[in-house]
């Protein structure tokens, strides 16, 4: 049978999901084996805790958390008839006014969306609020962040009340905070020559034990893609702009990086990248190793109290 007779037989949540997201069929093979019993997991869990879960999904930059949380989502929403909503980190980003106006207060860096202290996490706990909440709301906005403008959008999505699993993404859920001692020695040419006081990543540091250890407080499950190292994260990247140019007309206006500057985009990422990839995996109940092609490699749940 050839693939486009196979196509054809796909369920239509897993047609919807390959054309959404531009994937080979091939991908729901690996997907199916590798994830649905993270399916079930989650639907378990839910059953087992009578309320709406919050599950934290870590990855760097291009490891697959959208497209996984995307699979878990219409997945366990066919499955199990739960409702379930994905909420990414990158959608709270802060404005470029906001940050524009952190980069003059505190440090030049802070005008680059990534790393936190860029987030309004403020929004995203009062998101997360409305959604775990029973009351008597019927939707709550969840803001998007425009990427190509580098600006939050003007318009909010709305998200269906009520919701019985929350899926929050982004590339350093499970930072957590290091020691000063840690912070003194630059890990790259960046924090070197322009963080050489340590005021960046101080303020990053100060931001996680403030903001974001509160959030970890209220994840019910931890899953982690875990890439082989940060030379990987490059050229995921890499190839997430790539697509975006492909995907993007020249007539847009739409803001595309070139290869030299994803090369610096990244390097804002090292340090908690490099850090996550050492220490979260002892701290997750969903682990996946992938290799430097994203292909999974191995995968283990553990509970973790």
């Amino acid at each position: 049978m050839d693939q486009q007779n196979s196509s054809n037989e796909l369920p239509e949540w897993q047609k919807r999901l390959l054309k959404q997201h531009k994937l080979d069929p091939a991908y729901l093979a690996s997907a199916q084996y590798w994830f649905d019993p993270l399916v079930d997991s989650l639907a378990f869990v839910q059953e087992g805790q009578g309320r709406t879960l919050l599950v934290a999904v870590n990855g760097s930059q291009g490891s697959g958390k959208s497209t996984l949380c995307a699979y878990l989502e219409m997945a366990i929403s066919t499955k199990y008839g739960l409702s379930v909503s994905t909420l990414s980190l990158d959608d709270f980003y802060q404005t470029r006014q906001q940050r524009l106006k952190l980069s003059e207060g505190i440090h030049p860096l802070l005008a680059t969306r990534g790393v936190p202290g860029t987030h309004d996490m403020a929004l995203l706990s009062e998101t997360i609020d409305a959604l775990l909440d029973v009351g008597p709301a019927e939707s709550v906005p969840v803001p998007r962040f425009d990427k190509s403008s580098d600006d939050r959008s003007l318009e909010p999505e709305r998200v269906d009340l009520p919701v019985n699993i929350v899926l929050l993404e982004g590339w350093c859920l499970g930072a957590r905070p290091q020691s000063w001692e840690a912070l003194v020695e630059p890990v790259n040419t960046l924090e070197e020559i322009e963080d050489p006081d340590g005021v960046w990543r101080t303020h990053i540091n100060a931001v996680l034990e403030r903001d974001f250890l509160p959030l970890y407080d209220r994840v019910d499950r931890w899953v982690m893609l875990q890439a082989p190292g940060f030379d990987s994260v490059y050229q995921w990247r890499l190839e997430q702009e790539h697509k975006l140019a492909q995907a993007w007309s020249a007539a847009s206006g739409k803001r595309i990086m070139s290869d030299e500057q994803v090369e610096r985009f990244v390097e804002f990422f090292r340090r908690i990248t490099q850090t996550c990839l050492a220490e979260l995996p002892d701290s997750v109940h969903h682990l996946y190793v992938l290799d430097k092609n994203r292909k999974i490699q191995s995968s283990e749940q553990r509970d973790i109290v």
